[in-house]
């Protein structure tokens, strides 16, 4: 496991080396962070409810889907689809190391940087702000979000994975990729809570696996889910991982029967 450790902190290391793309990604966060901030605060004086969020609680389902995102939403695995158009997924075939456990590793030191860059911002908007957060302190809450922000890495982590897939057949890998990050933010709540929508739409977003991206780790942590609800959005989330993986796994394989390394 030393050599998947390796990798990870390679990536951490490469990161720096682009300082500037970083920066500006990081930037583009807070700006969005703020954007949403203001909104909610603007729509939800202090004191009054809306859509049954308080202030204190809709301000921390924000900022809190911000933190959330900088750790699912971040990924180097986008870069798979284009490993397979260049044939470079060559020289990794024919090393002692395994393909997916490589680009995990490299999501993980992606996410250490983005999380030790969110925290810092997030603590800067703490110290100027001073808005009125909802704190946690119970113990098994806080475990039942970090086991429910682990699936959502690993469910994200083969969405990212199945996209860059489509170079086995296509060499236009960036289009679908744009519009699925494009059409995730909403779908995994990062905008807003998705129980404000209608109840009809609510109860299809429940059965998706975008909802349990952002959304519902970060509702275990307001404690606005009963046990069962909690539970059975974990199950869910098992099963939505169990599938990913056998499909992920099914397309891999298809795939290497028709990749052709051009120019290789």
């Amino acid at each position: 496991m030393n050599k998947y450790f390796q990798i990870a902190k390679l990536t951490w290391d490469e990161t720096l080396v682009y300082r500037l793309n970083f920066v500006m990604w990081r930037i583009r966060v807070v700006l969005q962070i703020l954007t949403l901030y203001f909104l909610w605060a603007s729509l939800i004086p202090s004191g009054t409810t809306l859509f049954g969020y308080d202030q204190s609680q809709m301000l921390t389902y924000i900022l809190g889907a911000s933190l959330v995102s900088s750790i699912v939403l971040s990924s180097r695995s986008s870069a798979v689809g284009d490993e397979i158009n260049s044939g470079n997924l060559s020289n990794f075939l024919l090393r002692p190391i395994n393909y997916f456990l490589y680009w995990f590793s490299r999501d993980v030191g992606d996410k250490a940087m983005n999380i030790a860059f969110a925290m810092v911002e997030l603590t800067i908007i703490f110290a100027i702000l001073k808005p009125p957060l909802f704190i946690r302190v119970e113990s098994i809450h806080l475990l039942l979000t970090f086991v429910a922000i682990i699936l959502a890495i690993i469910i994200y982590f083969f969405f990212s994975f199945l996209l860059g897939l489509i170079g086995f057949w296509n060499p236009e890998v960036w289009a679908p990729r744009f519009i699925f990050t494009v059409l995730l933010n909403f779908f995994a709540g990062g905008l807003f809570p998705l129980d404000i929508l209608p109840k009809f739409i609510f109860s299809i977003f429940q059965l998706l696996p975008f909802t349990y991206l952002l959304y519902f780790p970060i509702k275990i942590y307001l404690g606005q889910l009963t046990t069962i609800e909690i539970f059975t959005g974990i199950a869910i989330s098992l099963v939505w991982t169990t599938l990913l993986y056998v499909v992920v796994k099914y397309i891999w394989r298809k795939g290497l029967l028709v990749y052709t390394a051009q120019g290789r």
